[in-house]
Parts: C-alpha cells; sequence; structure tokens
C-alpha cells in the first residue's frame, strides 16, 4: 500500500509541475509577445492558408492550443474574425500544438536539462530588471518545470513494472480491436478534459509507452481522445459568452470529432505503419536493473499526432465556408443580439490582451449609450421630450452603472495575471474611461430630474434660459463626439493641446452663463430663485460633463 502511495505522490506531483511549467511556459511567452502576438493573429483575416500557418505558429508560440483556441474565442465576440476566419486559426493550432509533442520526444536527459533551464530562467527572472528578460526568464524557468515533470512522472512509473495487477490493467488496452480503441480513446478524452491539457496528456502516453507498461499501439491511439478532450477549454470559455463564441467552440468540437470519425478506420492499416517507417528502430529495448523500457518510442508518436492533424487540415481546408454555415445554422444567432456584457464571461481562460478587447467592447457599449443620452437631453430642455425618452435615460443610467461595475470586476481578475506594461496601461485606461462615461451618465439623469423637478413645480425655463442652455449643450455635445471618436482601436492620434483648448473656452462659456443666470434673481420675479437654481444645476451638470469628457481625452492620449 505504501508503494502505491509512493507511485501516487511522484507522478502526480509530475503531472503537477508538468502543468505548472505550461502555465508559466504560456503565461511567459505571452507576456513577452504582448499585443504583438494579437496584431500577428489579425494576420488570419486576410487568406485561409494565412489563418491556418497563424494558428500554428501562435500555438507554436505559447506552446497552447487551448489558449490559441480561447483567443479566437474572443476575436469572435468581438467582431475582430468571423467564424469562418476563426475555424482556419482553430486548424492550424492543432498542428501547432504537435510541436510540444516533438519536443518531449527529442528532449535528451530530460533530468539536467530540466535543471539547467531552470538555472537560466531563475537567473533572467530574478536578476534582470528588463521586463522583456523578466518574462523570458518565466518562461525558461517553464520549459525547465516541463522537463522536471517529465522525469517525475517517468521516475513514478518504474515501480509499477513490480505489479501485475497495474501491469495487466494497463495491457488490456488493445488499440489493434475495436473496443480497446474505443477504451483508449474514451480514457484519453476524460483525462485531458479535466487536466485541461493535451500535452499533460501526451507525456504520460509517452512516459507509460517508454516504460513497457503500455503498448505502443494504444499509447498512440490516445491521440484521438486528446484532440476531442481539449475542446473543453473552448467550451469553459464560450459557456456564458456570445452565441458566436458558442460557434466558434462547436466549430473546434466537431473538427476534432470529425476527423477522428475520418481517421480512426486507418489507424492501424495505415497510420501506424507510416509513423513508424520513419524511425524503424522505435521498439528498441533497454534493460537496466532488470527493467525493459523503449526509449525510442516517443518521436513515431509525436509522428502521429502531426499525421494526424496535417490529414485532418487537408480534408477540411477547402470546407471551412460551408463548415462555418453549418456552425452557424445549429447555432443561430438572434439578429438583434446585443452581446451586452457577454464579452466579460471568460476572465479566467482568457489571455490579458483579448481581455482588453472584450472590456473594450462594453466601453464603447457605455461611450455610444453616452452620445445617445446627451441627445436625448436636447428634447428634454427644449420640451420635445415624450415619457419613454425620459424613462429610457433614467435606465439607461442604471445600465451604465451595472456595466461599469462589471468592467471593474473583470479587469481586477485579469490585473492579477502576467502582463506586459503595454497591456497594464491599457487595462488602466479602460478602468478610467468606463469610470468617466458611468459619471456621464449620473450628469446625464441629474439634468433631466432638474428639469422635471422644476417642471413639478408648475415651471418652465424662459425662452432665453431655454436658448442659453441649449447653446451650451450644443458645444459640449460636440465635444463629446469628438473624444468619442478616439475610444477606439488602435489609439488614434490627436491633438490634445487643441483639444484642451477647445473645453477651456466650453468652461469660461458655462462660467458666463452661470454668471447671467444669478444676475436674473430679484424681486420682481419671485419664482426665479426656483427656477435659477435649476438651470444652475444644469450648467454644474454640463461642466462636470465637459470635465469627464477632456479627462477621457488625456487618458487616450496617455496623461496620467
Amino acid at each position: 500500500m505504501s508503494q502505491v502511495f509512493s507511485i501516487l505522490i511522484i507522478v502526480g506531483g509530475g503531472l503537477g509541475t508538468f502543468l505548472l511549467g505550461m502555465k508559466h511556459l504560456s503565461e511567459g511567452l505571452q507576456a513577452v509577445s504582448g499585443s504583438g502576438l494579437r496584431r500577428f493573429m489579425s494576420l488570419a483575416t486576410s487568406h485561409r492558408l494565412a489563418g491556418v500557418g497563424t494558428g500554428v505558429i501562435t500555438t507554436v508560440i505559447v506552446q497552447s492550443s487551448s489558449i490559441i483556441t480561447v483567443m479566437v474565442v474572443g476575436f469572435v465576440s468581438s467582431g475582430l474574425m468571423n467564424l469562418s476566419q476563426a475555424i482556419n486559426v482553430i486548424i492550424g493550432s492543432n498542428i501547432g500544438t504537435t510541436a510540444t509533442a516533438w519536443l518531449i520526444a527529442f528532449a535528451p536527459d530530460v533530468k539536467m536539462l530540466g535543471l539547467c533551464v531552470v538555472l537560466v530562467g531563475a537567473a533572467f527572472y530574478f536578476f534582470q530588471r528588463n521586463e522583456r528578460l523578466h518574462n523570458l526568464g518565466l518562461a525558461f524557468m517553464g520549459l525547465g518545470c516541463i522537463f522536471m515533470g517529465l522525469y517525475w512522472m517517468k521516475e513514478g512509473m518504474e515501480p509499477v513494472h513490480s505489479m501485475p495487477m497495474v501491469v495487466d490493467a494497463f495491457r488490456s488496452l488493445d488499440a489493434t480491436t475495436a473496443w480497446g480503441l474505443a477504451k483508449c480513446v474514451l480514457v484519453s478524452l476524460a483525462f485531458t478534459a479535466v487536466v485541461q491539457s493535451s500535452a499533460a496528456t501526451t507525456a504520460i502516453a509517452m512516459t507509460l509507452a517508454q516504460q513497457g507498461l503500455l503498448s505502443f499501439e494504444a499509447a498512440a491511439a490516445t491521440v484521438f481522445g486528446m484532440n476531442i478532450g481539449t475542446t473543453m477549454t473552448a467550451w469553459l470559455a464560450a459557456f456564458n459568452g456570445s452565441a458566436e463564441a458558442r460557434q466558434t467552440a462547436l466549430a473546434h468540437t466537431l473538427f476534432n470529432v470529425a476527423g477522428t470519425i475520418l481517421l480512426i478506420p486507418f489507424f492501424v492499416p495505415a497510420i501506424l505503419p507510416l509513423a513508424t517507417s520513419f524511425f524503424p528502430h522505435y521498439a528498441d529495448a533497454v534493460t537496466t536493473n532488470g527493467v525493459t523500457t523503449y526509449p525510442h518510442m516517443a518521436a513515431p508518436m509525436a509522428a502521429i499526432h502531426t499525421i494526424f492533424n496535417v490529414i485532418t487540415t487537408l480534408f477540411f481546408l477547402p470546407f471551412t465556408r460551408q463548415f462555418a454555415r453549418f456552425v452557424s445554422r445549429v447555432i443561430k444567432a438572434p439578429p438583434a443580439e446585443k452581446p451586452h456584457l457577454s464579452a466579460l464571461k471568460m476572465s479566467s481562460y482568457i489571455s490579458p490582451v483579448i481581455a482588453c478587447d472584450q472590456a473594450l467592447l462594453e466601453v464603447g457599449f457605455m461611450r455610444d449609450s453616452g452620445l445617445e443620452l446627451l441627445a436625448g437631453l436636447k428634447d428634454v430642455l427644449a420640451g420635445n421630450a415624450t415619457d419613454s425618452t425620459e424613462e429610457h435615460i433614467l435606465h439607461r443610467e442604471e445600465v451604465l452603472d451595472n456595466v461599469q461595475r462589471e468592467i471593474t470586476k473583470f479587469l481586477g481578475k485579469i490585473m492579477v495575471k502576467r502582463a506586459p506594461t503595454e497591456v497594464s496601461d491599457r487595462i488602466g485606461r479602460l478602468l478610467r474611461l468606463s469610470d468617466e462615461l458611468e459619471s456621464v451618465s449620473d450628469e446625464a439623469a441629474a439634468i433631466l430630474k432638474a428639469t422635471r423637478r422644476l417642471r413639478k413645480g408648475g415651471q418652465n425655463f424662459s425662452e432665453q434660459s431655454c436658448q442659453t442652455l441649449l447653446g451650451i449643450h450644443e458645444i459640449v455635445f460636440s465635444l463629446a463626439e469628438t473624444v468619442s471618436g478616439y475610444i477606439k482601436s488602435p489609439r488614434p492620434i490627436f491633438d490634445l493641446a487643441a483639444l484642451q483648448a477647445n473645453s477651456h473656452d466650453i468652461g469660461r462659456r458655462i462660467h458666463d452663463a452661470r454668471r447671467n443666470q444669478l444676475d436674473r434673481v430679484g424681486p420682481d420675479d419671485p419664482d426665479s430663485p426656483v427656477r435659477v437654481l435649476a438651470e444652475l444645476d444644469i450648467l454644474n451638470a454640463y461642466e462636470r460633463i465637459r470635465s469627464c469628457y477632456i479627462n477621457m481625452a488625456e487618458t487616450l492620449a496617455g496623461r496620467k
């Protein structure tokens, strides 16, 4: 019993070290690449081959097809990529993820290699002030942890040879029969779905095959299950998202399931002989201390992983548009669907770069709503607003309060992740913009309430006051339109000094209007104090709106 416990601890610890290494490697490489990875992925919109190539390269860069798939889900939800383009990238990511298998297959002494890589990574991570080198050090330490995890899993498996029941259980997985092949697929599917890493399944299958505990055919067959199981991450990211996000996750799953169904009949008669033909000595055994191992089995397994994904890609690539139309019919997006807050449902899985794009969607909603509220105020001041218009202003103010709160919570979760300085700065800008836009909605509601308060007392604006307020409204609204046009990605370059000068002129006009309104209070008009007080409240609200928009302009220009 103690031996079983020891095996579980060593193998489990090795698996944990491997997964930790994958996490640090992916986070470090994402931080090094920063927004450059996002810009590179935008190349996928040009041509289907470019999309596949982008998927291959970006997956090799971050060493995780799950991360790339989640990024693609984010792109589709953001409207930066359509479903057909997303499918091209997903196809490429399936090929790119085989790089991990090749890395594992050709790694020399994993123990010494892991320690050396961790040493180099630690030197960069702890003793370098340069941000890129610091993040590169994290990636190196992650890679070292991957190798150390492999070492401990191999060490933990060695005592299993003396446990006949466990050996028989592993050897019962016979991929040369239909039922045995199905069991291999189901076991690898379930394990990959749980750990959310096809690389971990690959590493364990390779280790079992090299230790002689699992037949080469059974270990190779795990590729079918892991390709399906790895789609679980995309579903977790898209589950509460928009219809487009769920379409992307479904496309990923259907693609891998269809590839499995297509190639399983050819696994034993064609794929296995093809892969082993490149490595004729894969079955050579090495006996040490009475234990026989097969150290060369990893390379043909990596070849099978690659062959599977390349053949599936070649089969599906000409039909990606038709495939996308089919998926769109299975999960239909309502024509009037507004992805309101659905973009903020992926914080546990999404990369910081794409998280900013998702948050920008909601900031864009707040930006458009701010202009909509200001446009409605013109009718309110002129006395032409309907009850529905006024109720819409109050309701939208409550909605924007909620949106701003959700954006803050969402970006707060993202900020705990490792992100380059440029991404951290962008998160800060988005938080500031959402706060200022929420304040604009508050002031719009305050203007409506001041107007209602005046009219409830049986009074109205004088013609002169109405013209003054409408004039102030027009110049503030013009400033709002100008600044709102700059709230997008990438940020445009604009003349901040000219904008500040314009804002200063608006502030002076509001100040003069306030003084003129105060001069109108007198004994000849006993109701004038109540009316002037309401007008001053409105002017003060417009002053605060002006301040909010110039603050946004300064934030977009990089002013702290």
